[in-house]
């Protein structure tokens, strides 16, 4: 079902690129837009795993750490490649997992969470961030903001005249509607994509590591933890950690998170199933 939703929420993706492309600039225009923004995504979607680690300043851990052995253990589990392990000098508990596929993936945590969470819980968030690389999640979402990257860029083209003859033949209320709304359209779609697939990560977390339960205690620790401890780094890194790492203002206006007691209670209806 979560693969049928990105599926669905990629094609509207699509069509609305299409959509606006052929309102504002045409097939040319909505390639063009394309090529912008895919270059930009695909050179962080490579690199994305070097620069997130350097700002927050991880570092790699020892193979005999209690993270490395847990994550080994999973990975054997799960039959994927050894991840590299990194931990980041934060005491927010949190965690994510980066690279461009699973040979070439990381999975980081925070010393907050290595030292507020029992070995169940870690190994709840551990598998969760395994998830990730399995279901190649940072390509899914590599994609995705290509195509958001694409329609905001058509409105920002056209914002400032460079959107082609196509504008002049429209009609000014509808392309002034489109031109607005396509854009945010696109970023909530792309935010419904990320919620998704962290709906994914923790049916595989909860697999994977043997008892959803394990998760769920997890969540509902470092939702609360987050609010009292604050992470100090971007926001725009926001979407890659286990949970939304930063409070206040508009960083949750428009989460790419879902809402954690919602994820709990689908992992506390997994506890009594067979899974």
């Amino acid at each position: 079902m979560n693969n049928f939703k990105t599926f669905g929420l990629m094609a509207i993706l699509t069509l609305l690129l299409i959509f606006l492309g052929g309102l504002i600039g045409g097939q040319a225009g909505a390639m063009i837009a394309l090529v912008v923004a895919g270059i930009g995504n695909f050179v962080s979607y490579y690199f994305s795993d070097k620069l997130i680690l350097k700002a927050y300043r991880a570092e790699e851990l020892p193979l005999d750490h209690k993270v490395t052995r847990i994550v080994r253990q999973l990975a054997e589990r799960a039959r994927l490649p050894m991840p590299k392990v990194y931990m980041i000098p934060q005491n927010q508990p949190n965690a994510f997992a980066t690279g461009r596929n699973p040979q070439n993936a990381v999975v980081a945590v925070t010393s907050g969470l290595v030292n507020h969470m029992n070995d169940q819980e870690l190994s709840g968030v551990l598998a969760h961030e395994l998830g990730h690389i399995a279901n190649r999640d940072i390509l899914i979402g590599t994609v995705a903001a290509t195509l958001a990257g694409a329609i905001s860029y058509l409105g920002y083209a056209s914002h400032f005249g460079l959107g082609g003859r196509n504008n002049r033949n429209s009609n000014p209320i509808f392309l002034l509607l489109a031109i607005i709304l396509a854009p945010l359209a696109a970023s909530l779609i792309r935010m419904a994509i990320s919620r998704t697939r962290e709906y994914k990560a923790d049916a595989y977390g909860a697999t994977v590591s043997g008892n959803p339960a394990f998760l769920s205690s997890a969540l509902s620790r470092l939702e609360t933890m987050s609010n009292q401890i604050p992470m100090r780094g971007n926001d725009a890194t926001s979407h890659m950690f286990i949970i939304h790492p930063f409070k206040g203002g508009f960083s949750q206006l428009f989460s790419t998170h879902p809402s954690t007691a919602e994820r709990i209670r689908r992992l506390n209806e997994m506890t009594g199933s067979r899974y």
